[in-house]
């Protein structure tokens, strides 16, 4: 299983491993390969280059279109949505560099897009469009396949998952994909649960980038707490119940942890919202802290496994029970925890009470299920309008200039009839 992708000294890229795999998520590939190369007449890297090389002509061509239409529903091929080995890799970047050719070449950009907390209603139309006519999209684990299926059909899917314990990819390598592709000349999407500045790493990636002398552009996505919290019906600030909201990580970097211990203690303040990212596994220790920094053992607190998704799961309790509840209801990986007064406004939290304390309370979510076709303009809106208005211009010109036509013929007409009258 190839763990190792990096750009060797020619700007190649290399593995560790001996042999390519799809690290088991695109079983497919390797017979799809076979087939193209026994049509092809060719074998080897040769057929993998010229299927790319195909496969780039063709999307080209799409791309003469000035409008795209892409459908949340429209069942894309779930093999196209899953990684690709290192020999696709290799060759879709010498048919990128081949593309851009020219005198004087320029380097691709690259987008950090934020997807949202899951549910594919809450993505910006920016983030949509650049789905759609990016060159190659590297997508992590929180990005869910009802939003990769607004992905346009033409490009390179590379799959840069991240959970506790396991990296497919360290934040290194992906540091070095993201610079071997917009150094080809790639148009480059960063997918990012969330948003791309809330523990998304993203200022990491700018960072290295810009060093290298790439653009980089930050799509901002609904972080978790706001899109979760919105849906739950829980505000993150109310007057008289929580001034202040604060946005904490769960887990911190080998040595840090003493600083994180700080930010706990700094948050056990009863009119402050507490939101953790990524606390589950830590959850018995920040209630600890938050308990012995003063905060009310009662305090109201809620956990969601994968808020604004179908997959939803809510575990309401108290910050002192919240960490046995959330055990027994084995609730995993990513859950965001919430602390404060302000969790006590949600229905959800009234209804919880109301039904007894059930160990889960998952209401269904109040948000209408998603029935949209995207019309993405390849031109730009700005651009469209433009020619719109030149359109209806040119068309005030000419009319303008047939009624003064009729009124000189009018007046020629008076003037003879009056001078036959004489």
């Amino acid at each position: 299983m190839t763990k190792f992708l990096l750009r060797g000294s020619s700007g190649s890229l290399a593995s560790s491993a001996s042999s390519p795999s799809t690290s088991g998520r695109c079983p497919a590939v390797i017979t799809r390969i076979g087939a193209a190369s026994r049509a092809l007449g060719v074998s080897g890297p040769a057929a993998l280059l010229a299927c790319n090389i195909a496969c780039s002509e063709r999307r080209a061509a799409r791309r003469v279109a000035s409008i795209i239409t892409r459908s949340i529903a429209d069942g894309h091929d779930a093999e196209r949505l899953k990684d690709c080995d290192v020999l696709q890799l290799e060759t879709f970047l010498q048919a990128i560099r081949e593309r851009n050719q020219g005198p004087s070449p320029a380097p691709g950009e690259v987008y950090l897009v934020g997807t949202g907390p899951g549910d594919p209603g809450l993505l910006t139309l920016r983030a949509a469009q650049l789905m759609a006519t990016a060159d190659v999209v590297l997508y992590d684990r929180l990005v869910s396949d009802e939003i990769l299926q607004l992905v346009g059909p033409g490009a390179r899917m590379v799959y840069v998952g991240k959970t506790a314990g396991y990296h497919t990819r360290r934040q290194e390598e992906i540091h070095e994909l993201l610079l071997a592709f917009a150094e080809a000349g790639a148009l480059v999407v960063r997918l990012k649960g969330g948003d791309p500045y809330v523990f998304g790493r993203g200022g990491e990636e700018v960072g290295y980038l810009s060093a290298h002398g790439i653009r980089v552009h930050c799509v901002p996505g609904i972080t978790a707490a706001a899109g979760i919290c919105a849906e739950l019906g829980i505000p993150l600030t109310h007057r008289g119940v929580a001034t202040s909201a604060r946005f904490l990580t769960g887990h911190s970097r080998e040595g840090g942890e003493e600083a994180l211990d700080e930010a706990v203690a700094l948050a056990a303040d009863p009119h402050t919202t507490l939101i953790v990212y990524m606390g589950l596994s830590n959850l018995a220790k920040l209630a600890c802290q938050l308990v012995g920094a003063g905060l009310d053992a009662a305090t109201p607190a809620v956990a969601v496994e994968r808020g604004t998704t179908p997959g939803r799961r809510v575990v309401y309790g108290s910050v002192a029970e919240l960490h046995e509840l959330a055990g027994r209801a084995g609730l995993r990986t990513p859950t965001l925890i919430m602390i404060g007064a302000v969790v006590a406004l949600s229905p959800g939290w009234q209804g919880w009470r109301a039904a007894g304390r059930p160990l889960e309370w998952n209401e269904a979510s109040s948000y209408p299920a998603l029935r949209l076709s995207l019309q993405v303009d390849m031109r730009g809106a700005g651009a469209k309008a433009e020619a719109e208005q030149a359109v209806a211009a040119a068309g005030e010109a000419a009319a303008g200039e047939a009624r003064k036509r009729a009124r000189r013929g009018s007046r020629g007409a008076e003037e003879a009839g009056l001078a036959g009258a004489v």
